[in-house]
């Protein structure tokens, strides 16, 4: 373990445990589970890691979308956040005409949108190409074949197109929909453009050479990604990182992310139990001490720990208007959330009053609302 982090990991290891509830806290534990709802919450000083109050702090729970704390620090801190994903364009071109099929080969660039894609179209003019004698065709070889997540037919959330390594406008149609058939979808989309760009494609036989890399169009850094991945809770662009992360393969992405918190903070795969990297699996499991820990590190991780609080929501912030009920929670906190049918969470930091930050989590497993979740945040943060 690096030195710089023994201290955040050991000394939340050994303080999580004691706890001094007081009674308020109490009350609103006992209200919840009076109602049959399953709790693992804490409130810990974020300097040193001593745990202020807290219950059934290494309860894993499901933790619906604050799984995504998970997997984009351990993202940022092994690519670093400038770390960019390129989609390819190959073929055979010869005097401003690629003999045969256009190629475009995915990388993994889970922001490979129609205004980014025109941005392509006019490099590939600038690279002289003017025609394409064949058709477009894409080169998927970069994932496996499994489209959809592990744990996702039992998630009561159907909100996620299939995952594969080029995959345009979010594999979803102009209307927001899930496309069925991203695939054919690209296809057209992106021969659509080259004509609209004044490129031809006859639609020819492939009667190519030897193809050559004609131009390429790289990711927005993965800072950004990440943003628009916590802010929005985006579980698409997430699960395209982390097969990405695995060389194109869930399971090794995910175990690679294990291997991650094994090595630099010492929480094993009985710690950090996930199937996915967007939370949507209900497979998935974290405590509130387990997540907390991962908060401290990133907060003091001067190498890429300002990427990742600035990717959290800031509650009363832009560009959310405030939601919950205390306007004295606005710019004051800065957090994850999560939800599923019969899951509700929330971590990340908060500055109490007297300007001292916290480290907070709130796992629910039960049928809860909102108001039980910022109730008590509410009381950390007064």
């Amino acid at each position: 373990m690096p030195r710089w982090l023994s201290g955040v990991a050991l000394l939340a290891v050994t303080t999580l445990g004691a706890v001094a509830p007081a009674s308020s806290f109490k009350a609103w534990v006992a209200h919840l589970e009076t109602k049959g709802v399953r709790v693992s919450a804490g409130l810990w000083d974020l300097p040193s890691g001593r745990l202020l109050e807290g219950h059934q702090t290494a309860l894993a729970l499901v933790p619906a979308s604050t799984t995504k704390v998970v997997s984009t620090y351990a993202l940022l801190k092994t690519w670093k956040p400038s770390f960019e994903l390129e989609t390819e364009v190959w073929g055979d071109l010869q005097n401003g005409t690629v003999r045969g099929d256009l190629v475009f080969k995915g990388g993994g660039d889970p922001f490979f949108t129609k205004e980014r894609i025109w941005l392509l179209m006019q490099e590939l003019k600038v690279r002289g190409l003017q025609r394409v004698a064949g058709r477009v065709r894409l080169d998927q070889s970069a994932f496996d074949g499994q489209l959809l997540g592990n744990g996702w037919e039992n998630t009561s959330s159907d909100t996620t197109p299939p995952i594969l390594p080029l995959s345009v406008n979010f594999n979803r149609d102009d209307n927001g929909r899930i496309l069925r058939s991203p695939e054919r979808y690209a296809v057209e989309f992106l021969t659509r453009m080259l004509k609209e760009c004044g490129i031809a494609v006859d639609g020819g036989p492939d009667t190519a050479g030897p193809a050559t890399k004609i131009a390429a169009l790289t990711s927005p850094p993965l800072r950004q990604l990440v943003q628009d991945i916590n802010k929005f809770s985006n579980n698409f662009m997430v699960e395209m990182l982390v097969k990405r992360y695995g060389e194109g393969s869930w399971a090794k992405g995910i175990q690679r992310i294990q291997g991650f918190y094994t090595s630099v903070l010492e929480l094993g795969p009985e710690e950090i139990t996930i199937t996915d990297g967007s939370g949507l699996s209900k497979d998935n499991r974290l405590s509130a001490r387990t997540l907390a820990i991962i908060l401290r590190a990133a907060w003091n991780d001067f190498e890429v720990g300002p990427e990742f609080v600035d990717s959290l929501k800031i509650i009363g912030g832009e560009p959310w208007k405030l939601s919950v009920r205390d306007p004295n929670l606005s710019r004051r906190v800065r957090c994850k959330t999560g939800h599923l049918t019969g899951v509700s969470s929330v971590c990340g930091y908060l500055q109490a009053p007297d300007g001292k930050l916290r480290v907070f989590v709130i796992l629910l497993n039960g049928e809860t609302k909102a108001d039980d979740l910022w109730e008590m945040v509410s009381r950390w943060a007064n």
